[in-house]
């Protein structure tokens, strides 16, 4: 006979598994709890806890995700979604925020009891990411209010206040642009692949149109091209005519073999060839040999290929440059306040990692010195014998001392709200705390000086709209503290990331190449490079006109530009977002609030003196 369990959440969890496997229409269906996010996968569902206390917010939060992934289950297919997703992050993420809308919509319409459920879902992300005090249109997410607008105009019913402060912030922009299309909204609802066409049209009406891809219900233009391919490939003697088609047929494959290129290869292809041209109509003395062009330096070392239109608008500038100092101690005082509830365990945390680094900096000494710091442990022997003369030791000097770690902070809009405001108060104990060790400390922010390219964007528009033109924004690189800063007076600095409107886009790339060329030019014997991120790079000017994948490969080539040249130790947290597939030492956290102590064992697992032990702390192969 089982014991009956003495936790009076589990009959509530119990009842909501059994329920959500029937919304789902799936008695296979596996529904577990765990404190871990919550997430889907193709036969499993895997829902927030409930504590014992079983607080209000808990039970809402919970049906409210059962309901939402439930609903996903019965009326979503993935093949489907696939084949129309964008490949733009942009125009992807809104194509996704709409299907999510299309979901819950449908499931109102048969099950009216999800949509208070999933009202109170969305209410409780919305509470969580701060939207209910964005005051500006572009610090909300474009992506997640289309979503929140579909979901009102197909469902009739009023957004939790946060989520409803985003939609209208945008709505007008929206019924603008895509006012037209939005009539046949009802008409698609019920029929997927008919909602994703109207989708993509949505996201061609708000101008992400160079970011939809091929048309997936194009005619079968791909098999054509694919037949030629192979007819030329099996070089088959069939395909003959006049020179004109001969020529036709020679440039087939070389065009094919340029479709599969980079665009940054692609161009630089095109500009050997003007090179080619030019020389062949350019008439050189004979005997003189033709001038190099001076060659420019690359945009980046890690990857020679990579592109910036312009670097005139870029910064890299100082925190205490951005606000006057009167506004830095306010932003400060509030970051303070903020976090006030953390202070405790984080301080505990900062106490314990100074421990547990001072343990590993404090045990090497030379003894039997003539002076120094007098040894206790041979007291004993002058007192019994005085004539002993008196013992001193001195501490040896480690390579732990000669240490200078760097990090390097998102300053993305996605991490506003607690992300950013837990990583400052962080890297504010981090600073504090490997300062009283001795440990120099540089805290980097980075993030972009506008939205949608800025004045980079328009000098690209005045010159004509170069093809594949590469990065196309504005950096803003900060300094909040530099390594020979004493952190006393660069604490009010930290209080920036609190300014309204100073996150906007991340691109990851060219600000870890940035920090990374800091630490090399210091005469430290150890760097450590620290990245916290919440996911990938994203520059939607950028993307808009270059491949989909330009910023993460030029994320990972520095990465592993970085990795190989072994003069920096690289590690990286990930914030709601796995981050492994870019770094090798990296861990992610799914919840903000366990940043304090992920930075604070990253940090002493770096510090460690086993290369095998820091190697399992940093889950990296076993070191030999």
């Amino acid at each position: 006979m089982s014991k009956l369990s003495d936790n009076p959440a589990d009959p509530f969890k119990k009842a909501l598994a059994e329920a959500t496997k029937v919304l789902a229409n799936d008695p296979d269906l596996t529904v577990s709890f765990s404190v871990d996010p919550a997430g889907q996968t193709g036969d499993s569902i895997r829902l927030p806890q409930v504590s014992r206390r079983m607080s209000r917010q808990e039970v809402l939060l919970a049906r409210g995700t059962a309901d939402a992934f439930a609903l996903r289950h019965k009326f979503h297919d993935a093949v489907t979604a696939a084949r129309y997703a964008p490949p733009g992050q942009m125009a992807r993420d809104i194509y996704d925020a709409m299907e999510t809308a299309r979901i819950e919509a449908v499931g109102a319409r048969y099950m009216p009891g999800t949509a208070s459920n999933i009202d109170a879902k969305i209410g409780n992300e919305a509470q969580r990411k701060g939207y209910d005090q964005i005051t500006n249109s572009a610090d909300a997410p474009l992506a997640t209010a289309a979503g929140y607008l579909i979901r009102h105009l197909a469902t009739g019913r009023d957004l939790p206040p946060g989520a409803d402060n985003v939609m209208n912030l945008w709505r007008g922009f929206i019924e603008e642009q895509a006012g037209g299309t939005l009539e046949s909204l009802q008409d698609t609802l019920s029929d997927q692949k008919a909602f994703a066409r109207f989708a993509r049209q949505i996201i061609a009406d708000l101008g992400y149109g160079d970011q939809l891809g091929e048309d997936p219900d194009a005619p079968d233009d791909d098999q054509d091209d694919e037949a030629e391919s192979g007819d030329e490939d099996e070089e088959q003697p069939d395909s003959t005519g006049d020179d004109a088609e001969g020529e036709e047929a020679e440039a087939s494959p070389e065009h094919a073999q340029e479709d599969q290129q980079d665009a940054s290869q692609a161009q630089v292809s095109m500009d050997d060839s003007a090179d080619a041209d030019m020389g062949e109509e350019t008439e050189m003395p004979e005997g003189e040999a033709p001038m190099d062009p001076p060659q420019t330096a690359p945009a980046s070392d890690a990857d020679p290929d990579y592109k910036v239109f312009t670097t005139q608008f870029d910064e890299e500038i100082g925190a205490a440059d951005l606000a006057e100092p009167a506004e830095l101690e306010r932003l400060r005082a509030y970051l303070d306040q903020q976090l006030e509830p953390l202070k405790g365990a984080v301080s505990r945390l900062a106490n314990k990692l100074q421990r547990r680094l001072q343990a590993k900096q404090n045990r090497s000494w030379e003894f039997d010195r003539e002076e120094g710091i007098l040894d206790a442990g041979r007291l004993a022997r002058v007192v019994a014998s005085p004539t002993t003369p008196l013992s001193f030791k001195v501490e040896k000097d480690t390579e732990f001392r000669d240490t200078v770690v760097t990090l390097l902070l998102d300053n993305s809009g996605s991490m506003r709200g607690r992300p950013i405001s837990i990583a400052a108060i962080c890297a504010d104990v981090m600073a504090r705390t490997l300062e009283r060790c001795d440990v120099k400390v540089e805290i980097l922010g980075f993030t972009t000086k506008a939205w949608k390219g800025g004045q980079s964007r328009e000098a690209w528009l005045k010159e004509g709209r170069a093809p594949t033109p590469g990065r196309l924004n504005d950096l803003r690189h900060i300094i909040y503290k530099s390594a020979d800063a004493p952190w006393r007076r660069t604490r009010p600095n930290l209080g920036l990331m609190m300014k309204e409107g100073l996150l906007k886009e991340n691109i990851d790339g060219e600000a870890l190449e940035w920090a990374y060329r800091r630490m090399m030019a210091r005469g430290e014997q150890r760097k450590v490079l620290m990245v916290i991120s919440d996911g990938a790079p994203v520059d939607d000017s950028t993307l808009s006109v270059n491949p989909a994948n330009y910023l993460e490969k030029h994320l990972r080539d520095v990465i592993a530009m970085i990795e190989k040249r072994k003069g920096v130790e690289l590690a990286a947290i990930g914030i709601g977002h796995d981050v492994t597939r870019y770094y090798s030492r990296a861990i992610t956290i799914t919840d903000v609030e366990q940043l304090a102590g992920a930075m604070t064992e990253q940090l002493a697992s770096l510090f460690d003196n086993d290369p095998r032990k820091r190697s399992r702390m940093l889950g990296m192969r076993k070191v030999h």
